[in-house]
């Protein structure tokens, strides 16, 4: 009888997770979208300039803060570890773009963009989950 309530818990903690990378991949990917169609950005495939990574890391900061906000607040317990759990995968999803792109020309970019991604990932999850503690207290 135990293991309905456990695999309940497992499916709410799996879509807490999965909510916040939702958020994260989807505001980030539409945010890259619409700046390359307004003009912010250079067509895609061209390189860029310092100026538009730093815009670019910090859209994906405040989304990734908000996307392990909400991995905390849809956590069935343990806000904090959840939201922790979110930053791994994007520090193995960001190690996994670096790998592939690193010296694949300027239109990826300057090294330092994917390894700020990486080194960002946990305290963006750290204080998307804080702030959500604060909010509850």
């Amino acid at each position: 009888m135990s293991a309905v309530p456990n695999q309940k818990q497992t499916l709410r903690t799996a879509g807490a997770i999965m909510a916040g990378f939702l958020v994260i991949v989807v505001l980030s990917i539409g945010t890259d979208f619409l700046t390359h169609a307004i003009g912010v950005f250079p067509e895609p495939g061209e390189a860029m300039s310092a100026a538009l990574y730093i815009l670019a890391t910090v859209y994906r900061v405040i989304y990734s803060i908000l996307g392990c906000y909400i991995t905390a607040r849809l956590a069935p317990n343990r806000p904090m570890r959840h939201a922790l759990w979110l930053g791994l995968v994007g520090v193995l999803f960001s190690i996994a773009g670096t790998v592939a792109t690193w010296n694949l020309g300027p239109e990826f970019g300057p090294h330092w963009y994917p390894i700020a991604l990486i080194l960002l990932s946990m305290p963006c999850a750290w204080l998307g989950a804080k702030l959500y503690s604060r909010e509850t207290t």
